[in-house]
């Protein structure tokens, strides 16, 4: 028998093994201190916020290779990225496109948040990224060898090499990360889970510090083929790839692959403070939910999504009159853009008219596995810069979507709650709450 008194523990190394007490784990407050990023709209940060205030689409044809047979011809495309500028010359060889972008993204993470994982540390530090495909490009090189007779051929680092785990475990190595290591593999919602699972780690008291988010770049003519296939990529404006992905217009015809990377550290709050470091703001909430409804059609109601938002904003604590703005996923295709703003208006009620909503994927196009990090980066620099990045190709609004989608030009506004929306195949569904910082 316990005696049924409560104790507070501020990590799970302070709960006893045996006692009387009922164990209540404190919630530990985690904020993020750095930020990386690859994107179609620049390498850094920086050239990609102001790329995406400025509505400067990073969407254009493929070039990668000939996409002249398929029906969708439009990528997001990360220009001008040499993998040796990040990563030494003998892993970039044996390792994906996607595994260069995450590196690059931690390395400028990294460095914004002046971590440094010393040895008295290393196991209290964790790596949590996600990847939607993983590596792709390199499994069609080695399947090309395959069915061309050239097995001896095929590289012994091809498992290491495109994995989607390799990532999280490239990372760690560089930088000596011993804690926490996992890789969510949820479709488009991968990066928003990796964010949430993070969070929830460091929460917990499992780990003082995470770098996390999620790298993608796998857009090559196997996918665009899966694309054409199950019809949910445009194929209206090949003729003109700036204006393909309009989010919440009424001429939409599906979303615009894209490939890219965005890291983030997250960090306990006082284990931050206390090596000085600056904060960009705090994760507060986070939901999962699933629609369980169809592989790859969001449930047409709405019901996951809106399911999804409340669990974050009760895990944060909040009203659903707190938040100012909504990162939605947004992804341009007819049944999800009415589907996420029937999901507003179920949690929100009324006060979905006083909302904003923007969709970021109208500028990049959609990053699959690393939207919802880079989406969060985005999300921080709208609290800290007061401005919320417009949803551009807005021309002709669908009736059916009524809300404020902040239509073709950046408005400056205070901002201080976000949610940031992902959702996925499979009826996956994942939120994160984000708040400005205050001590």
């Amino acid at each position: 028998m316990t005696s049924g008194k409560i104790r507070k523990y501020r990590s799970r190394d302070q709960i006893p093994l045996v006692g009387g007490d009922i164990p209540q784990m404190e919630k530990r407050r985690v904020v993020v201190t750095g930020m990386g990023a690859v994107t179609p709209l620049g390498i850094g940060v920086e050239p990609s916020w102001q790329a995406l205030l400025e509505g400067r689409s990073g969407v254009g044809p493929v070039t990668a290779f000939d996409a002249s047979s398929f029906k969708c011809q439009v990528i997001g495309e990360v220009k001008g990225f040499d993998a040796e500028d990040w990563v030494d010359r003998k892993i970039a060889r044996r390792t994906d496109r996607f595994i260069h972008f995450a590196l690059a993204a931690a390395q400028m993470a990294m460095d914004d948040s002046g971590l440094s994982i010393t040895s008295d540390i290393s196991d209290r530090v964790g790596a949590v990224v996600a990847s939607a495909a993983a590596g792709m490009l390199m499994f069609e090189e080695n399947h090309k060898l395959l069915l061309e007779g050239q097995v001896s051929q095929i590289s012994p680092f091809f498992l290491a090499g495109f994995i989607a785990n390799m990532a999280a475990g490239q990372i760690a190595i560089r930088y000596g990360a011993k804690g926490p290591n996992s890789c969510p593999v949820t479709a488009c919602a991968a990066a928003t889970h990796a964010l949430g699972d993070a969070f929830k780690i460091i929460q917990r008291g499992d780990a003082e510090a995470i770098i996390a988010g999620g790298s993608e770049a796998a857009m090559g003519p196997t996918i665009f083929a899966a694309l054409d296939s199950t019809r949910a990529a445009t194929t209206k404006r090949n003729h003109e790839p700036q204006k393909a992905s309009r989010p919440f217009d009424k001429d939409r015809d599906g979303f615009v692959p894209a490939e890219g990377a965005g890291i983030l550290i997250l960090e306990e709050l006082e284990f931050a403070q206390r090596r000085g470091a600056r904060i960009y703001g705090e994760i507060v909430g986070y939901g999962l939910s699933c629609d369980a409804y169809h592989i790859t059609t969001t449930s047409p109601d709405g019901d996951g999504a809106a399911r999804c938002m409340t669990m974050a904003l009760r895990d944060a604590g909040l009203d659903p009159s707190e938040v100012d703005y909504i990162n939605a996923h947004g992804t341009s295709t007819v049944v999800n853009d009415i589907s996420e703003t029937m999901a507003i208006k179920k949690v929100f009620g009324e006060g979905a008219r006083k909302l904003v909503v923007s969709s970021n994927k109208s500028i990049m196009g959609h990053l699959w596995g690393a939207s919802g990090a880079v989406e969060a980066i985005f999300s921080l620099l709208t609290i800290n810069r007061g401005i919320v990045p417009a949803t551009i190709n807005h021309e002709d609004p669908d009736p059916q979507c009524d809300l404020d989608y902040v239509p073709n030009k950046s408005r400056e506004m205070p901002v201080r709650v976000v949610l940031s929306n992902s959702f996925g195949f499979g009826g996956t569904n994942a939120v994160i709450a984000l708040k400005e910082f205050v001590a």
